[in-house]
């Protein structure tokens, strides 16, 4: 069996879609991530990993006007508002909000995971990232980012702050001893008087320990120290790797990585980004595939957008009929490389053109599509797929109530959850 994962948002979802209904504003309301979320468990996933970003777009052409025209990474929800709606309409799902550990206090981060971690019975985690973009550094007083490095420099030393934190209180502290009036142990709860590079704390929290001892973390860096960074402090990491070479070849780097850090290579799961096109049959899915590539041909403007998001350079500026640029960045490097070699011998206009679903390319009927998922899996040896899919109910039953089915018929998924905690199911195979 592999694991599944949902990679969305809590932002403006294909608001141009005809299918889409109240799409342009249900965003808003919560009851589209409870149905969601419930959905997402009922199909037997793993999790739901939420996007999320502290700026306004505005690279690409030197200002914001194509993320506003076109909804593109804006507006947004605070994901930490959104989460405890779906975490309490579910018993079994996990749920990762991104959480920046560049600006982000710790202490602060500590004890928001750890209420999340309880309220859900031990279900919470936070999708970490070190912001890449010059703009949300400016939101948060700065001129700039840090260096690329530096940044992860700062995010092992805010993951060693906020266990700490968490352990400052023995599990056993609450004691509720009515007879010798004793609420809280005190010899169990602990000073932790933390100096470090970056952060000092004195501690201890005023939360409970979390009833996972740490709440799930996931992360995406794929550069070497991206790598580094997920090897040795996170539990699930995604990537955009393509092809199934490249896939067992990233795997099988983490697993080393892990093990240089002292940890079991089964102890941190890897999924490969997908997005499957489901039809019911070959020939619908084909396409609908065809359709989304002469969409994408027809307004490449939104490719050099998510381009220019994601690098931190504006192509805009660029000729459209001359060879990519070399790229050079301090935002989001792994993202970057990614785009480079992707792009060799082609113009900006050709990349900008070439269709993308993800790790493997997956279209046909759910029963095609889970057989090839299957394949894949045999192949690289683990551990499941991240399906980046809008949070677009049309979209999401597709996955759901086709895809989940078949695969499950296949012995794929699982058929229920085992344990009460997220990271139990997550390591369960």
């Amino acid at each position: 069996m592999f694991h599944l994962g949902l990679f969305t948002g809590c932002g403006v979802q294909s608001w141009k879609d005809m299918w889409s209904g109240e799409g342009a504003t249900d965003w808003m309301s919560p009851q589209l991530y409870i149905d969601v979320a419930r959905a997402v468990e009922r199909a037997g996933f793993d999790c739901i990993i939420l996007e999320d970003a502290h700026f306004v777009p505005g690279v690409f052409r030197g200002n914001t006007d194509f993320a506003l025209k076109n909804g593109f990474h804006a507006p947004k929800m605070d994901l930490f508002v959104m989460t405890p709606f779906m975490l309490t309409a579910t018993k079994h799902l996990g749920i990762l909000p991104t959480l920046t550990t560049t600006f982000h206090p710790p202490y602060m981060a500590a004890r928001t995971l750890a209420t999340l971690d309880h309220l859900s019975g031990g279900r919470g985690g936070a999708n970490l990232v070190m912001s890449h973009n010059d703009r949300t550094a400016q939101n948060f007083g700065l001129d700039g980012q840090a260096d690329h490095d530096l940044r992860y420099d700062q995010g092992d030393e805010w993951v060693q702050l906020v266990t700490e934190l968490w352990n400052s209180w023995d599990a056993d502290a609450l004691t509720v001893d009515r007879d010798n009036g004793v609420y809280v142990d005190p010899a169990k709860v602990h000073e932790i008087h933390f100096s470090g590079r970056f952060y000092r704390s004195r501690g201890p929290l005023n939360s409970l320990h979390p009833p996972q001892g740490r709440p799930v973390f996931s992360q995406a860096g794929g550069s070497g120290r991206g790598k580094d960074f997920a090897a040795r402090n996170v539990d699930l990491v995604m990537t955009n790797v393509t092809g199934i070479d490249t896939m067992k070849a990233f795997r099988d780097d983490l697993v080393a990585r892990l093990e240089t850090f002292g940890r079991k290579p089964d102890s941190c799961k890897v999924m490969f980004n997908v997005a499957p096109v489901l039809g019911e049959t070959q020939r619908e899915a084909e396409e609908k595939r065809a359709a989304a590539v002469a969409a994408r041909e027809a307004n490449i403007e939104s490719n050099l957008g998510w381009m220019s998001y994601y690098s931190g350079i504006d192509f805009g500026k660029f000729d459209l009929d001359a060879p990519m640029p070399q790229m050079h960045t301090n935002a989001s490097r792994s993202t970057t490389q990614n785009l480079q070699a992707k792009s060799t011998g082609l113009t900006l206009r050709e990349f900008a053109s070439y269709p993308s679903g993800g790790a493997v390319e997956l279209v046909g009927t759910p029963d095609a599509v889970a057989a090839q998922m299957g394949e894949v899996m045999d192949e690289v040896g683990g551990d499941g797929f991240l399906i980046q899919q809008p949070m677009f109910r049309r979209a999401i039953s597709e996955i759901t109530d086709g895809l989940a089915p078949a695969l499950r018929r296949r012995g794929l998924i699982r058929d229920g959850y085992s344990y009460p905690h997220f990271r139990d199911n997550l390591l369960e195979f």
